[in-house]
């Protein structure tokens, strides 16, 4: 490639924000005076002549062309590990959580409240095709959570387990639905 400069040529240097005048040419070195007025040494091909006309061929044209009009791939959010393994949904089975009165109702009556929603959550699951949910139930005397162990034994396709003691402490059941 061939740079054509000539001392006197207006020129700017490419990637910097500096402006002058060629002043002096020693083979592929050309030294400008900037506008502030000091001389600084440049290769040529870091130079560009300012009011020249920069000539592209017509293929040169359309490629840039056909790049530009590509469309931009979408990048797809890839979920980390650990987002990968965590569960869908949460049924947090606490009574403040399912009635708004608690007073008049008698253990049992809360128990089965919990338990019914427990196992309307559970279908619901089934039905939705999600595999897993977590149960919080609490830790209290555990009473809640052996009837939960009770009504998910009931059940072919669901496998349970303490939850992630991270997260949830020891107050969690995680089931996980075979999907037939």
């Amino acid at each position: 490639m061939t740079f054509q400069f000539a001392i006197g040529d207006t020129v700017e240097v490419l990637d910097e924000p500096i402006k002058g005048v060629v002043v002096g040419m020693v083979g592929n070195t050309i030294t400008i005076e900037t506008t502030d007025g000091f001389p600084l040494n440049f290769e040529a091909n870091q130079l560009v002549k300012l009011g020249a006309e920069i000539k592209v061929s017509n293929l040169e044209a359309f490629r840039v062309q056909k790049e530009k009009d590509k469309p931009l791939k979408k990048r797809k959010s890839v979920p980390k590990p650990k987002e990968r393994n965590a569960p869908k949904m949460e049924v947090d089975l606490h009574i403040h959580q399912l009635t708004n009165q608690t007073r008049g109702l008698s253990n049992f009556d809360m128990l089965n409240i919990q338990l019914d929603t427990a196992k309307r959550q559970l279908e619901f699951a089934m039905n939705k095709k999600i595999q897993k949910v977590v149960f919080i139930h609490g830790v209290g005397a555990g009473v809640l959570k052996e009837e939960l162990k009770y009504l998910f034994g009931r059940y072919d396709n669901v496998t349970f387990y303490d939850a992630d003691y991270k997260k949830y402490g020891l107050g969690a059941t995680e089931v996980y639905i075979k999907q037939a």
